[in-house]
């Protein structure tokens, strides 16, 4: 049986829900496989002896491979779309998670994380373009529920980390042999979906395209709109960065927790963090694209401040509202880059999610060495005020809200 019907593919206007719900469990597959590897970093650096700049080099190997190709995938797959990358991305995953578990050596560790990062790079613009095409005109959730898909999966990295690799030690990484291979079950699938609807929109002579809702800008309006909305992106993915790969540490050094208890403080930023991706897009479908922007901006300011100050009865409870808030506009940012530039979908898609990334890439390095040189305390102290970078925001272009489109 076909995911969806050919009358549903047919019309823009109805969002194929099947196709919606199943690329974002693959999202949520692919982001899994990421998530093994920060949730490694603390087997890592007991059996390995990895130091922090070294942890932070592993993770600057797999996110910036992702944020350098994502862009370019996304490029190409604009000029001539690749239904079946999807699958083959995956498996590209699958073998690094193979090299991954059984790499004796911190050098085979990067080419594997390499190769995992490469498999990421090719799914995201792809599944980006999936989610769009089975959008309808519920174009805010159907994003939602693709990046919510992801972030769940990044979310697990904690519960991966204690329950897992705690015990197995490095090569329980095996086990996500089994999630990749399921992926590339699934994807499958959807390919085949993907390229029935390419080949209908040929037929038909139609190609879909985005009502967009900031208006007509020139081009450098959206160059300057552009470059706001990357230096959010920058600002958001360094700090969370810094949370879910290296405050594990600060809770283990400076409150005496073991690796299972920080684990947990973790995991509730990043699943908090996941219910704001999903709010955030059909939020932004009723509000307007900058207002929930503007929102995520403003509101975890104080608390990312205070987080290093406080009590550890506290900390939950900051972590929670910091995650939720601090995410509510990671969906709304590829959205709102994909309005700037209509006729650039993937292109657009590989960069706002290709840069965080990268930027995570580079914090992870950048957070890493200033640990190793000025300590744990002093570094979170610092990144603290990471966000405070992203206020560039207020400056963004206001949308407006759009009709949907009539079936036709």
């Amino acid at each position: 049986m076909s995911l969806t019907s050919r009358k549903q593919t047919q019309n823009p206007a109805n969002p194929v829900y099947p196709i919606m719900f199943a690329i974002g469990a693959c999202h949520l597959l692919n982001d899994t496989l990421q998530a093994v590897i920060p949730a490694m970093f603390p087997v890592l650096e007991k059996e390995r002896g990895l130091s922090f700049t070294q942890l932070g080099y592993i993770f600057f190997a797999l996110n910036m491979v992702a944020s350098v190709l994502q862009p370019v995938v996304g490029y190409f797959s604009d000029r001539k779309p690749m239904p079946y990358a999807l699958p083959i991305g995956m498996t590209f995953s699958l073998i690094g998670m193979a090299g991954l578990a059984i790499a004796p050596s911190y050098w085979l560790i990067l080419l594997s994380v390499i190769i995992l990062g490469l498999g990421s790079a090719v799914f995201h613009p792809e599944g980006s373009r999936v989610s769009f095409l089975a959008a309808g005109s519920k174009r805010g959730l159907s994003q939602s529920i693709y990046q919510v898909g992801g972030n769940t999966g990044q979310a697990l990295a904690p519960l991966i980390s204690a329950f897992v690799l705690v015990p197995l030690g490095q090569k329980g990484a095996a086990i996500f042999i089994a999630v990749a291979a399921l992926g590339i079950f699934i994807l499958t699938k959807i390919s085949a979906w993907y390229k029935q609807t390419l080949e209908l929109e040929k037929i038909n002579n139609r190609k879909k395209v985005i009502l967009s809702s900031i208006g007509d800008l020139t081009k450098k309006q959206i160059g300057i709109a552009l470059a706001l909305l990357l230096t959010i992106i920058f600002a958001r993915s360094f700090y969370v960065t810094n949370v879910t790969s290296f405050y594990i540490f600060y809770l283990m050094n400076d409150y005496g927790l073991k690796i299972e208890q920080g684990q947990l403080y973790i995991f509730l930023f990043m699943a908090l963090g996941a219910a704001g991706t999903f709010f955030g897009g059909p939020m932004a479908d009723r509000i307007g694209r900058k207002n929930v922007i503007v929102l995520s901006l403003l509101v975890p300011l104080p608390l990312c401040v205070l987080l290093p100050h406080v009590p550890i009865w506290a900390v939950g409870l900051l972590l929670v509202l910091i995650g939720f808030f601090i995410m509510l506009s990671f969906t709304v940012t590829v959205i709102y880059a994909q309005e700037l530039v209509p006729s650039k979908i993937g292109t657009m898609a590989g960069l706002t999610v290709g840069l965080a990334f990268g930027m995570g890439a580079i914090g992870a390095v950048v957070i890493g060495r200033m640990m190793d040189t000025i300590g744990i305390f002093p570094t979170m102290v610092i990144a603290s005020f990471l966000p405070f970078i992203g206020l560039v925001g207020l400056a963004l272009p206001k949308d407006q809200k759009i009709m949907a489109p009539s079936a036709e």
